[in-house]
Protein backbone atom coordinates (compact mmCIF):
# COMPACT_ATOMS: atom_id res chain seq x y z
CA UNK A 1 0.00 0.00 0.00
CA UNK A 2 1.49 3.49 -0.78
CA UNK A 3 -0.33 6.43 0.33
CA UNK A 4 0.15 9.96 -1.72
CA UNK A 5 -1.15 13.61 -1.41
CA UNK A 6 -0.45 16.96 -3.58
CA UNK A 7 1.43 20.05 -2.85
CA UNK A 8 -0.63 22.97 -3.36
CA UNK A 9 0.03 27.21 -5.05
CA UNK A 10 -2.47 30.03 -3.40
CA UNK A 11 -3.88 31.57 -6.53
CA UNK A 12 -5.44 34.17 -4.31
CA UNK A 13 -6.03 35.35 -0.94
CA UNK A 14 -1.79 35.07 -0.59
CA UNK A 15 -1.08 36.00 3.17
CA UNK A 16 -5.34 36.18 4.38
CA UNK A 17 -6.07 32.71 5.75
CA UNK A 18 -4.25 33.40 8.50
CA UNK A 19 -6.76 36.92 9.40
CA UNK A 20 -10.04 34.72 8.66
CA UNK A 21 -9.87 35.61 4.92
CA UNK A 22 -11.14 33.40 2.39
CA UNK A 23 -8.53 31.95 -0.19
CA UNK A 24 -8.72 30.23 -3.58
CA UNK A 25 -6.30 27.13 -3.28
CA UNK A 26 -4.97 24.54 -6.13
CA UNK A 27 -3.10 21.30 -5.47
CA UNK A 28 -0.83 20.49 -7.93
CA UNK A 29 0.56 17.61 -9.36
CA UNK A 30 3.46 17.08 -7.53
CA UNK A 31 3.13 14.80 -4.46
CA UNK A 32 5.00 13.23 -1.46
CA UNK A 33 4.28 8.95 -1.10
CA UNK A 34 4.39 7.15 1.94
CA UNK A 35 5.40 2.97 1.87
CA UNK A 36 5.53 0.81 4.97
CA UNK A 37 6.17 -2.48 6.32
CA UNK A 38 5.27 -3.63 9.70
CA UNK A 39 7.64 -4.43 12.31
CA UNK A 40 7.21 -7.02 15.68
CA UNK A 41 7.87 -4.34 18.36
CA UNK A 42 7.24 -0.75 19.43
CA UNK A 43 9.90 1.27 17.15
CA UNK A 44 8.83 3.63 14.51
CA UNK A 45 11.72 4.07 11.76
CA UNK A 46 11.14 6.50 8.85
CA UNK A 47 13.40 6.75 6.18
CA UNK A 48 13.83 9.86 4.08
CA UNK A 49 16.42 9.28 1.16
CA UNK A 50 15.52 12.40 -0.50
CA UNK A 51 17.53 14.20 1.83
CA UNK A 52 19.89 11.50 3.53
CA UNK A 53 17.66 11.12 6.66
CA UNK A 54 15.80 8.88 9.53
CA UNK A 55 13.66 9.48 12.13
CA UNK A 56 13.32 6.66 15.03
CA UNK A 57 10.76 6.67 17.97
CA UNK A 58 9.05 4.38 20.13
CA UNK A 59 5.23 4.27 20.05
CA UNK A 60 5.38 4.18 24.13
CA UNK A 61 7.46 7.34 24.46
CA UNK A 62 6.23 10.29 22.16
CA UNK A 63 8.06 13.13 23.83
CA UNK A 64 8.44 16.41 21.24
CA UNK A 65 11.78 17.36 20.33
CA UNK A 66 10.77 20.84 18.46
CA UNK A 67 7.82 22.65 17.32
CA UNK A 68 7.97 20.94 13.94
CA UNK A 69 7.92 17.41 15.48
CA UNK A 70 5.20 16.62 13.19
CA UNK A 71 5.31 12.89 12.70
CA UNK A 72 4.49 12.44 16.73
CA UNK A 73 2.15 15.35 16.67
CA UNK A 74 0.51 13.23 14.04
CA UNK A 75 0.83 9.96 16.21
CA UNK A 76 -0.61 11.63 19.06
CA UNK A 77 -3.63 13.84 17.06
CA UNK A 78 -4.53 10.05 15.75
CA UNK A 79 -4.65 7.97 18.99
CA UNK A 80 -6.94 11.03 20.50
CA UNK A 81 -9.14 10.21 17.63
CA UNK A 82 -9.40 7.03 18.71
CA UNK A 83 -6.75 5.26 16.95
CA UNK A 84 -5.10 1.93 18.43
CA UNK A 85 -1.32 1.16 17.02
CA UNK A 86 -0.01 -1.54 19.53
CA UNK A 87 2.84 -2.77 16.72
CA UNK A 88 5.60 -0.40 15.33
CA UNK A 89 6.10 0.01 11.82
CA UNK A 90 8.67 1.05 8.84
CA UNK A 91 7.84 3.40 6.25
CA UNK A 92 9.87 5.26 3.81
CA UNK A 93 8.85 8.84 2.61
CA UNK A 94 9.28 10.18 -0.67
CA UNK A 95 8.36 13.94 -2.07
CA UNK A 96 8.76 15.49 -5.52
CA UNK A 97 7.75 18.61 -3.83
CA UNK A 98 9.83 22.08 -3.35
CA UNK A 99 11.11 21.99 0.22
CA UNK A 100 10.81 25.07 2.38
CA UNK A 101 9.83 26.81 -0.76
CA UNK A 102 6.30 27.69 -0.17
CA UNK A 103 4.35 24.47 -1.97
CA UNK A 104 3.16 23.24 1.42
CA UNK A 105 5.51 20.28 1.23
CA UNK A 106 5.36 19.57 5.28
CA UNK A 107 1.81 19.69 5.24
CA UNK A 108 1.43 17.30 2.52
CA UNK A 109 3.40 15.30 3.98
CA UNK A 110 1.54 15.27 7.40
CA UNK A 111 -1.76 14.64 5.55
CA UNK A 112 -0.13 11.67 4.21
CA UNK A 113 1.08 10.84 7.00
CA UNK A 114 -2.41 11.01 9.28
CA UNK A 115 -3.84 8.89 5.91
CA UNK A 116 -1.19 6.24 6.62
CA UNK A 117 -1.80 6.08 10.28
CA UNK A 118 -5.38 5.53 9.69
CA UNK A 119 -5.06 2.75 7.63
CA UNK A 120 -2.47 1.07 9.66
CA UNK A 121 -4.27 1.23 13.02
CA UNK A 122 -5.42 -1.67 14.62
CA UNK A 123 -8.61 -0.06 14.62
CA UNK A 124 -8.02 1.27 10.88
CA UNK A 125 -10.87 3.07 9.16
CA UNK A 126 -11.43 5.09 6.41
CA UNK A 127 -11.73 8.84 7.08
CA UNK A 128 -13.01 11.78 4.46
CA UNK A 129 -10.57 13.60 3.64
CA UNK A 130 -12.31 16.87 5.48
CA UNK A 131 -11.03 14.68 8.44
CA UNK A 132 -8.13 14.26 7.31
CA UNK A 133 -7.49 17.72 6.54
CA UNK A 134 -8.64 18.60 10.35
CA UNK A 135 -6.15 16.13 12.03
CA UNK A 136 -3.66 17.24 9.78
CA UNK A 137 -4.48 20.78 10.99
CA UNK A 138 -4.53 19.81 14.78
CA UNK A 139 -1.09 18.33 14.69
CA UNK A 140 0.66 20.93 12.59
CA UNK A 141 -0.91 24.35 14.01
CA UNK A 142 -3.03 23.53 17.46
CA UNK A 143 -0.64 21.25 18.75
CA UNK A 144 2.51 23.31 18.79
CA UNK A 145 0.20 26.64 18.82
CA UNK A 146 2.01 27.59 15.38
CA UNK A 147 1.04 30.60 13.47
CA UNK A 148 -1.09 29.89 10.26
CA UNK A 149 -4.42 29.22 8.68
CA UNK A 150 -5.84 26.19 7.36
CA UNK A 151 -5.79 26.55 3.35
CA UNK A 152 -2.61 24.18 3.08
CA UNK A 153 -3.58 21.00 5.38
CA UNK A 154 -7.64 21.26 3.34
CA UNK A 155 -6.36 22.06 -0.05
CA UNK A 156 -3.93 19.28 0.06
CA UNK A 157 -5.71 16.66 1.42
CA UNK A 158 -9.30 17.66 -0.57
CA UNK A 159 -7.40 18.17 -4.06
CA UNK A 160 -8.37 20.37 -7.24
CA UNK A 161 -9.22 23.77 -6.89
CA UNK A 162 -11.27 25.17 -3.23
CA UNK A 163 -12.21 28.07 -2.02
CA UNK A 164 -11.92 28.27 1.55
CA UNK A 165 -13.37 30.27 4.36
CA UNK A 166 -12.15 30.07 8.16
CA UNK A 167 -14.03 32.72 9.67
CA UNK A 168 -16.62 32.40 11.23
CA UNK A 169 -16.95 28.97 10.94
CA UNK A 170 -15.17 26.40 8.04
CA UNK A 171 -16.32 26.22 4.67
CA UNK A 172 -15.55 24.84 1.78
CA UNK A 173 -16.48 25.22 -1.85
CA UNK A 174 -14.77 23.02 -4.19
CA UNK A 175 -14.83 24.73 -7.76
CA UNK A 176 -14.87 22.52 -10.77
CA UNK A 177 -12.81 24.33 -13.35
CA UNK A 178 -10.94 23.12 -16.51
CA UNK A 179 -7.59 25.08 -15.80
CA UNK A 180 -4.86 24.19 -18.24
CA UNK A 181 -0.81 24.16 -16.99
CA UNK A 182 0.80 26.06 -14.77
CA UNK A 183 4.62 26.29 -14.46
CA UNK A 184 5.99 26.55 -11.14
CA UNK A 185 9.36 27.88 -10.46
CA UNK A 186 11.87 27.66 -7.65
CA UNK A 187 14.07 30.34 -6.86
CA UNK A 188 16.27 28.62 -5.20
CA UNK A 189 16.37 31.12 -2.54
CA UNK A 190 15.38 30.42 0.81
CA UNK A 191 11.79 31.99 2.29
CA UNK A 192 12.37 35.06 5.06
CA UNK A 193 9.20 33.51 6.70
CA UNK A 194 10.20 34.97 10.32
CA UNK A 195 10.52 38.49 8.48
CA UNK A 196 7.87 38.33 6.10
CA UNK A 197 5.44 37.56 8.75
CA UNK A 198 6.56 40.09 10.98
CA UNK A 199 5.49 42.59 8.89
CA UNK A 200 2.78 40.66 6.69
CA UNK A 201 0.87 39.41 10.12
CA UNK A 202 1.68 40.70 13.15
CA UNK A 203 1.98 44.31 11.96
CA UNK A 204 -1.90 43.67 10.15
CA UNK A 205 -2.96 42.40 13.87
CA UNK A 206 -1.30 45.67 15.27
CA UNK A 207 -3.44 47.45 12.46
CA UNK A 208 -6.71 45.72 13.22
CA UNK A 209 -6.32 46.58 17.20
CA UNK A 210 -5.75 49.94 16.45
CA UNK A 211 -9.06 50.15 14.30
CA UNK A 212 -11.00 48.34 17.07
CA UNK A 213 -10.15 51.18 19.79
CA UNK A 214 -12.21 53.11 17.78
CA UNK A 215 -14.92 50.87 16.74
CA UNK A 216 -15.33 47.54 17.95
CA UNK A 217 -17.51 46.05 15.24
CA UNK A 218 -14.70 46.57 12.31
CA UNK A 219 -13.16 43.74 11.09
CA UNK A 220 -10.76 42.65 7.93
CA UNK A 221 -13.94 41.47 6.00
CA UNK A 222 -16.28 44.63 6.36
CA UNK A 223 -13.78 47.34 5.96
CA UNK A 224 -13.97 48.97 2.80
CA UNK A 225 -11.41 51.59 1.31
CA UNK A 226 -12.93 54.75 1.92
CA UNK A 227 -12.68 53.88 5.73
CA UNK A 228 -9.13 53.97 6.15
CA UNK A 229 -8.51 57.80 6.44
CA UNK A 230 -11.29 57.19 9.91
CA UNK A 231 -8.48 55.35 12.25
CA UNK A 232 -5.50 57.95 11.76
CA UNK A 233 -2.93 55.45 10.34
CA UNK A 234 0.51 55.36 9.46
CA UNK A 235 1.27 55.72 5.81
CA UNK A 236 3.02 52.12 5.95
CA UNK A 237 0.12 51.00 7.98
CA UNK A 238 -2.14 52.15 5.43
CA UNK A 239 -0.40 50.44 2.98
CA UNK A 240 -0.60 47.46 4.52
CA UNK A 241 -4.35 47.74 4.77
CA UNK A 242 -5.10 49.01 1.47
CA UNK A 243 -2.98 45.66 -0.14
CA UNK A 244 -5.19 43.79 2.39
CA UNK A 245 -8.54 45.05 1.22
CA UNK A 246 -7.27 44.53 -2.23
CA UNK A 247 -6.22 41.35 -1.94
CA UNK A 248 -9.81 40.38 -0.36
CA UNK A 249 -11.56 42.04 -3.52
CA UNK A 250 -9.71 40.43 -6.06
CA UNK A 251 -10.15 37.32 -5.15
CA UNK A 252 -14.08 37.83 -5.13
CA UNK A 253 -13.69 38.84 -8.54
CA UNK A 254 -11.20 35.69 -9.54
CA UNK A 255 -13.89 33.37 -7.49
CA UNK A 256 -16.69 34.81 -9.74
CA UNK A 257 -14.71 34.02 -13.12
CA UNK A 258 -13.49 30.94 -12.09
CA UNK A 259 -16.90 29.44 -11.70
CA UNK A 260 -18.11 30.98 -15.15
CA UNK A 261 -18.97 27.90 -17.73
CA UNK A 262 -16.12 29.16 -20.13
CA UNK A 263 -13.27 30.58 -18.25
CA UNK A 264 -11.25 33.43 -19.81
CA UNK A 265 -7.72 32.28 -20.12
CA UNK A 266 -6.34 35.76 -20.40
CA UNK A 267 -8.19 37.24 -17.99
CA UNK A 268 -7.24 34.67 -15.25
CA UNK A 269 -3.48 35.48 -16.16
CA UNK A 270 -4.05 39.03 -15.28
CA UNK A 271 -6.18 38.04 -12.60
CA UNK A 272 -3.22 36.32 -11.38
CA UNK A 273 -0.39 38.85 -12.01
CA UNK A 274 -2.47 42.05 -10.53
CA UNK A 275 -1.99 39.98 -6.82
CA UNK A 276 0.79 39.87 -7.10
CA UNK A 277 1.78 43.44 -7.99
CA UNK A 278 -0.14 44.12 -4.74
CA UNK A 279 1.78 41.14 -2.59
CA UNK A 280 5.40 42.69 -4.07
CA UNK A 281 4.40 46.52 -3.56
CA UNK A 282 2.00 46.46 -0.29
CA UNK A 283 3.18 43.45 1.47
CA UNK A 284 6.66 44.01 0.19
CA UNK A 285 7.32 40.25 -0.18
CA UNK A 286 8.73 39.40 -3.38
CA UNK A 287 12.49 39.55 -4.24
CA UNK A 288 14.53 40.50 -7.15
CA UNK A 289 14.93 37.03 -8.81
CA UNK A 290 11.39 36.25 -8.11
CA UNK A 291 10.48 39.11 -10.27
CA UNK A 292 13.06 38.39 -12.98
CA UNK A 293 11.68 34.81 -13.43
CA UNK A 294 7.97 36.31 -13.31
CA UNK A 295 9.03 38.57 -16.47
CA UNK A 296 10.70 35.64 -17.83
CA UNK A 297 7.60 33.62 -18.09
CA UNK A 298 5.29 36.80 -18.78
CA UNK A 299 8.04 37.46 -22.11
CA UNK A 300 7.95 33.38 -22.87
CA UNK A 301 3.84 34.13 -23.43
CA UNK A 302 2.63 33.13 -19.94
CA UNK A 303 -0.96 34.40 -19.33
CA UNK A 304 0.46 35.90 -15.54
CA UNK A 305 2.04 34.72 -12.49
CA UNK A 306 2.68 35.26 -8.82
CA UNK A 307 4.72 34.86 -5.81
CA UNK A 308 3.95 31.88 -4.17
CA UNK A 309 3.69 30.78 -0.42
CA UNK A 310 5.01 33.05 2.87
CA UNK A 311 7.76 34.99 0.30
CA UNK A 312 11.08 36.09 0.91
CA UNK A 313 12.30 33.49 -1.84
CA UNK A 314 10.42 30.31 -2.07
CA UNK A 315 8.71 29.88 -5.63
CA UNK A 316 6.62 31.73 -7.96
CA UNK A 317 3.86 30.27 -10.91
CA UNK A 318 3.01 31.45 -14.07
CA UNK A 319 -0.53 30.12 -16.28
CA UNK A 320 0.87 29.26 -19.12
CA UNK A 321 -1.92 26.92 -20.61
CA UNK A 322 -0.78 27.02 -24.54
CA UNK A 323 3.31 26.40 -24.02
CA UNK A 324 4.09 25.11 -20.96
CA UNK A 325 7.75 23.93 -22.28
CA UNK A 326 8.85 27.54 -23.25
CA UNK A 327 7.50 29.12 -19.84
CA UNK A 328 9.82 26.44 -18.19
CA UNK A 329 12.67 26.88 -20.39
CA UNK A 330 12.20 30.62 -19.82
CA UNK A 331 12.18 30.06 -15.95
CA UNK A 332 15.16 27.20 -16.08
CA UNK A 333 17.03 30.06 -18.10
CA UNK A 334 17.30 32.56 -15.98
CA UNK A 335 18.62 30.37 -12.85
CA UNK A 336 15.12 28.87 -11.59
CA UNK A 337 14.23 24.86 -11.15
CA UNK A 338 10.66 24.86 -13.54
CA UNK A 339 7.88 21.89 -13.05
CA UNK A 340 4.94 21.37 -15.11
CA UNK A 341 2.24 20.98 -12.97
CA UNK A 342 -1.78 20.67 -13.31
CA UNK A 343 -4.46 20.58 -10.59
CA UNK A 344 -4.64 17.14 -8.96
CA UNK A 345 -6.50 14.81 -7.28
CA UNK A 346 -5.98 14.83 -2.60
CA UNK A 347 -4.56 12.54 -0.60
CA UNK A 348 -5.26 9.05 -2.20
CA UNK A 349 -4.50 5.11 -1.49
CA UNK A 350 -2.55 3.26 -4.21
CA UNK A 351 -3.34 -0.24 -3.92
CA UNK A 352 -1.13 -1.56 -6.53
Amino acid sequence: MEISTPGRVCLFGEHQDYLGLPVLAMAISLRSFIKSTPRNDSQVIIRKPDIGETEKFDLNNIKYSSSKDHFKSGLKVCKRFGFKFSKGFECDLRSNIPIKAGTSSSSSILVTWIHFLSQIADNAKKLDRNTIAELAYQAEVIEFNSPGGMMDQYSTSLGGLIYLESNPKISIEQIDTNLGAFVLGDSLEQKDTIGILSRCRDSRITILNKMKELNSQINFQVICHDQIDEYNLTADENELLSGTIKNRDLLFEAKKELNKPKLDQEFFGGLLSKHHSILRDDLRISTPKIELMLKSALEAGAYGGKINGSGGGGCMFAYCPNNPEEVRDAINNVGGRAHIVYADDGTTINTK
